[in-house]
């Protein structure tokens, strides 16, 4: 079953009540408001909302008056469902999930620990050129010259000691975004960076999400290496998928005549479809939720030994 997301922008009162989430109007909010972004059973009674545990991958909290009891939080991260805590610039800043979503998650640790340099960089090659493909795949689908990106995927070495990346990112958004001259990818830059910046904040949390279901621990990345990012594996893995992120948000850009840059309500909503994007891994053909913990699993696989390739998607 496709698991739905929830997203609550105005007050609320979350708890539990017979294996459902109960969803009570909060204070100064005459009504329990969320978007049920993609048509979830729920039942409605005189202005309580009831939606099945079940159905739920994710949940986004964009108010500072929004309440969740005790009990309603051990059983989602009992569920493993993605808890994404919004800041007061309404962006994704964090999230709350469990610490062992799998059962073999010592063994598995002990793997990812004792993983070879020679085998972190074949994979941060792999992870690169997979990238560099999907952002050809990006220009080659809006009409744009694709071929120089191609051609530099086919030139990542083993860890991409040429920067191979460097040099594709500057082109690729160059050629994305020539419409707008004044455009530079940087997280504090002009839009549509914000709609990036959502895009991938959401993007990562579902990564995070998968990889501690794999049994693997966020934090001890392939290639990236921050004491102060407790999420490095997530943002090595999130690479090959940004593209399908940056495809939503030029189309969505596209749309918008007169922006005068503002993350809408509406805007959030297609944004967070990411999740339930349909993408194609390998003879898997689904959502981008599912398919991402088929790539997790199968970088377990490659540090235990018995793979060689992680399964990323390709545009």
């Amino acid at each position: 079953m496709i698991k739905k997301t929830l997203y609550f922008g105005n007050p609320a009162y979350l708890r539990l009540e017979e294996a459902q989430l109960r969803i009570e109007p909060g204070r100064n909010a005459d009504n329990p408001t969320f978007n049920e972004l993609t048509g979830l059973a729920i039942r409605r009674l005189e202005g309580i909302i009831r939606v099945p545990i079940e159905d739920i991958g994710i949940m986004v909290l964009d108010n500072p008056q929004i309440t969740l009891t005790e009990a309603l939080i051990r059983v989602l991260i009992f569920q493993n469902i993605l808890v994404i805590h919004c800041n007061d610039s309404h962006l994704p800043f964090g999230f709350t999930m469990g610490f062992q979503a799998n059962q073999t998650h010592t063994e598995t640790l002990k793997w990812q620990v004792e993983a070879s340099l020679p085998l972190k960089k074949q994979l941060w090659k792999q992870t690169i050129q997979t990238k560099l493909v999907n952002q050809a795949s990006v220009l080659k689908t809006l009409g744009f010259p694709y071929e120089p990106i191609v051609h530099w995927s086919e030139q990542v070495l083993s860890g991409d000691s040429g920067n191979m990346e460097a040099r594709a990112a500057a082109y690729y958004w160059k050629t994305l975004f020539s419409e707008s001259p004044d455009f530079r990818r940087h997280r504090a830059g002009i839009e549509p960076n914000n709609l990036l910046n959502y895009s991938y904040a959401i993007l990562r949390a579902v990564v995070a999400r998968a990889l501690v279901s794999s049994g693997l621990y966020p934090s001890l990345g392939i290639f990236h290496r921050n004491k102060y990012n407790p999420f490095c594996l997530a943002d090595d893995i999130m690479e090959p998928f940004r593209p399908m992120a940056d495809l939503l948000v030029y189309r969505l850009w596209e749309t918008l005549d007169q922006w005068e840059g503002e993350l809408t309500p509406d805007l959030k909503k297609e944004l967070l479809r990411i999740p339930a994007m349909d993408i194609t891994l390998d003879e898997f053909s689904g959502p981008l939720m599912v398919a991402m913990s088929r790539t997790t699993a199968s970088l377990v696989r490659c540090y235990e030994g018995s793979l060689r390739k992680v399964s990323y998607p390709i545009l």
